[in-house]
Order: structure tokens, then C-alpha cells, then sequence
């Protein structure tokens, strides 16, 4: 599935570049279109800030004016904070790249605006969206930085092109303890505690019961039973030696 590009209009800090180009490359995009950057490109800097992301840096174009930027593509997206008094589709991120990734499966291709640092995207450059991507955020701050709203927008494609799987599961590794294992367990426990003078005679049973509970509230594995069974070991024979002795 072609990811869609993104599109930074003249951005300023080098740093954010950097940072832009990593959070594309978390999110599986690769395409970067730079407009217009200030004092120039490649940026003292950048590749730092990209942390590693340089193949998205290496593969950045630079274009003149916004409409060149974006004269082959299909459907174009801008990110803004503010309202903009034009008769446009305004859309979540969510929201938002579910449809891209509709039209990217029609071999669409789509195009991400971001404005500059300090002011955004100017209301003409808006104008040469199809629609608005705005972000749920507060009314008293609602400024994202530029890397933090690509980082977003990346986010959500990623879910929405249904690629966000997780890299790691918490899954058991050991399979659930069999009840021969458990049974073992208690007896080694019970025995061990027994040895150590833990139980009051009168509460004995009582109090072994309890503990095969709770025992039985932590759903334990094959791994668990060995490990609790080898730690009872180790203190049984450091009791012994110390009788000894």
C-alpha cells in the first residue's frame, strides 16, 4: 500500500525536520517533500534530530512553491489548529485517514500538509487542500509541534491502513501449570513451613488452605511452579546447614 507523502511548508528548525522524518519512519512513512526550507537544505543538524530515520532524509525532495509540491497527487490533506472561515471538510485524524486509505486502495495518491513552526499553514496555502485535519485538543493550548502532529497523522494511517499490529505480546510463555505440578507445590510449601515452625498447631489447615488459594488466584505456569519449587529448595537447605551448625 503506497503510505501517503508528507508535506512541510517552509519549516524553520532543522530539529524538526529531524524529528518529523522520525516519526514518519515509526509510522511507515517514507515520502518527505520539504517547501521552500529556510536558509536552505540539507540543514546542520537534521540528521541528528532524525535519530536514525536518515533514509526518510535521504529521499526528501525540495520544491519551490506548495503547488508544485503537490501537483501529482489526488487528494491533499492540511493540518491546522484554527478555524479558517472556508467551506472545507474538516476531519479527526482518525476520521480522516480511514478515507485515505480507502482511496489509497483505489491507487490514489495523498498528500499530508504541515504548516511552519510559529504561524502554520497560511489561508491560501489551505485553500489547495481538499479538506482540514484538526486535532482534539485543548482550546487553551492547542498548538502542536510540527514532528508531534506528523507523529499523529502517522499514527492513525498506520491504523487505519490496518498495520498497527504490536510488535511484542504479553502472552505466557510457559503453559499453565498442571494440577499434578500444583499439587506438588503445596505439599513442598506446606512441608517447608511446616519444617520452618510457621504453622500455630490449631491453624495448621486453615491456613494451608488459604495459601493453596491464593496460590490458585495467580493462575501459575509450568515456569512458576519450577521457580517457587527451586526458591523452597535453596530454603530448605540453608535450614538444614543452620541446624547444623
Amino acid at each position: 500500500m503506497s503510505a501517503p507523502v508528507v508535506i512541510l511548508v517552509e519549516p524553520q528548525l532543522a530539529e524538526n525536520i529531524g524529528m518529523a522524518a522520525r516519526a514518519m519512519a515509526n509510522f511507515g512513512l517514507s515520502e518527505l517533500r520539504l517547501v521552500a526550507p529556510k536558509n536552505g537544505w540539507p540543514k546542520k543538524g537534521v540528521r541528528e534530530a532524525a535519530s536514525g530515520a536518515t533514509h526518510v532524509l535521504d529521499g526528501a525532495k525540495i520544491y519551490a512553491t506548495l503547488a508544485e509540491a503537490i501537483a501529482d497527487l489526488h487528494h491533499v490533506l492540511a493540518t491546522t489548529a484554527r478555524e479558517r472561515g472556508q467551506m472545507k471538510r474538516v476531519f479527526a485524524p482518525d476520521e480522516a485517514m480511514t478515507a485515505v486509505a480507502e482511496r489509497v486502495g483505489r491507487g490514489e495518491r495523498i498528500g499530508l500538509m504541515f504548516g511552519r513552526e510559529r504561524v502554520g499553514l497560511s489561508n491560501d496555502e489551505v485553500s489547495l487542500a481538499d479538506a482540514i485535519v484538526t486535532f482534539p485538543v485543548t482550546a487553551e493550548f492547542p498548538s502542536l509541534n510540527l514532528a508531534q502532529a506528523v507523529l499523529l497523522m502517522g499514527y492513525e494511517w498506520r491504523r487505519a491502513a490496518g498495520l498497527a499490529t504490536l510488535r511484542f505480546s504479553g502472552e505466557l510463555l510457559s503453559p499453565p501449570a498442571t494440577r499434578e505440578a500444583l499439587l506438588s507445590l503445596f505439599a513442598s510449601l506446606e512441608e517447608t513451613l511446616a519444617g520452618a515452625g510457621f504453622y500455630p498447631p490449631e491453624k495448621r489447615e486453615i491456613i494451608a488452605r488459604n495459601m493453596r488459594d491464593m496460590l490458585h488466584r495467580m493462575a501459575m505456569t509450568e515456569q512458576d511452579v519450577r521457580t517457587f519449587r527451586g526458591a523452597l529448595r535453596t530454603l530448605s537447605r540453608r535450614g538444614s546447614g543452620s541446624e547444623e551448625s
